[in-house]
């Protein structure tokens, strides 16, 4: 016999599949069942259309009246782009309502269950709970900051090097971890990288594992280096561009007029203060301000695929929230190949960054760290 979990189970794999499509709203997966069996399935699967209890009792394939409803996470309450789905579930005459998270929104926090349970429903919260959180980690981060959850993510040798001495980086993984960052594009709302990535290999940072979740774009460029020739900026026009440059910049003739070049173009042109300068040596955007510009935008979610400067720079601004480490089988070797995070670092052990809660997996034939940094001094200013 199917147990609770089991249920909640399923309804995580249901509300998978809709990632890359439903930000910023959460991924949300429900199971209906009744006498025992699964009558009904359904998950969120685009944002702006409905969402995961309403898709699973529309398309019942029985009367759903005295069934349970599985869900991960609490019905929301509230109309908005869609009606609430505490609506549906008191008008399908749900009996009983499994929860694995209650909603972080201000709008819903708990007001969900509330009605449910006003309307005579029985509803048990904290189902897989912590499974449920980490699938939402992105939207829990957002509700809640309403800046970015900000994943780093690179390659490097097994001596901790991201290229040679020359700049040669092609390839220190193989091809399953290479086909994985692509899959990671298409979970985060955006993916940002550095002028110097852009000059070195003028990449096109898209999706390539599906066609229309493409990341939006974000440069970081503060003297509006970015060539008008660059992949970048030609595709401009299909697939969201954000360049980022500092009000220094911007204030000057040579600035505006390169930024009206690239607004032409379908470029979306930000402008930040000029980070403080820590390594003394060059002007640089500020990260924090930028985090903040962007969830106003409504992204949600931003992978950093840079060098070593821009991943250098986030870390020392404490703006990252996760990270994806890819070890490569090789060693490079050489005082001067580049290590993954550069800028000035911790000046003692007790200031680094440490990773909590990682977890180690083999992809092909490389392997990836993931874990979430843990600064709080820091973020104390963030």
């Amino acid at each position: 016999m199917e147990t609770r979990e089991n249920y909640m189970r399923r309804a995580l794999q249901l509300a998978r599949l809709g990632e890359g499509r439903t930000n910023p709203n959460p991924m949300v997966g429900c199971v209906v069942v009744k006498d025992g069996r699964i009558i009904s399935e359904g998950y969120h699967e685009k944002y702006g259309e409905y969402h995961a209890e309403r898709n699973a009792l529309l398309h019942c394939a029985e009367d759903p009246a005295g069934a349970d409803l599985y869900v991960t996470l609490e019905p929301c309450c509230h109309y908005g782009k869609t009606p609430p789905c505490t609506e549906i579930i008191i008008e399908k005459k749900i009996r009983r309502v499994f929860v694995g998270n209650v909603d972080p929104n201000p709008k819903v926090a708990g007001g969900g269950v509330r009605i449910l349970r006003d309307h005579g429903i029985e509803v048990e919260t904290g189902i897989l709970e912590e499974e449920c959180r980490k699938l939402n980690e992105v939207f829990f981060h957002y509700i809640s900051t309403g800046t970015p959850f900000v994943a780093a993510k690179y390659a490097m040798s097994a001596d901790g090097r991201i290229a040679c001495a020359t700049g040669d980086s092609k390839w220190i993984t193989g091809e399953t971890a290479r086909k994985q960052v692509h899959l990671l594009r298409k979970r985060y709302s955006g993916i940002l990288a550095g002028i110097g990535t852009v000059l070195a290999d003028d990449p096109m940072l898209n999706c390539r594992e599906e066609e229309g979740v493409d990341p939006v774009r974000i440069i970081c460029d503060a003297h509006l280096r970015i060539p008008m020739e660059s992949q970048i900026v030609r595709s401009a026009g299909a697939i969201p561009t954000i360049v980022c440059a500092t009000n220094e910049t911007l204030a000057e003739d040579a600035g505006r007029a390169k930024a009206d070049r690239l607004a032409a173009v379908g470029v979306t042109v930000l402008q930040t203060e000029v980070a403080a300068d820590e390594d003394g040596g060059y002007a640089k955007v500020d990260l924090k301000n930028l985090m903040r510009q962007l969830g106003e935008r409504k992204i949600d979610s931003v992978l950093i695929e840079g060098g070593s400067k821009i991943n250098g720079d986030a870390f020392a601004a404490g703006i990252v929230d996760k990270v994806y480490a890819y070890v490569g089988s090789v060693i490079i070797g050489g005082e001067n190949a580049p290590a993954p995070v550069g800028g000035r670092g911790a000046a003692r052990m007790a200031d680094a960054a440490r990773l909590m809660d990682m977890t180690v997996s083999m992809v092909g034939d490389d392997v990836c760290i993931t874990g979430y940094p843990a600064y709080e001094q820091i973020r104390e200013d963030r």
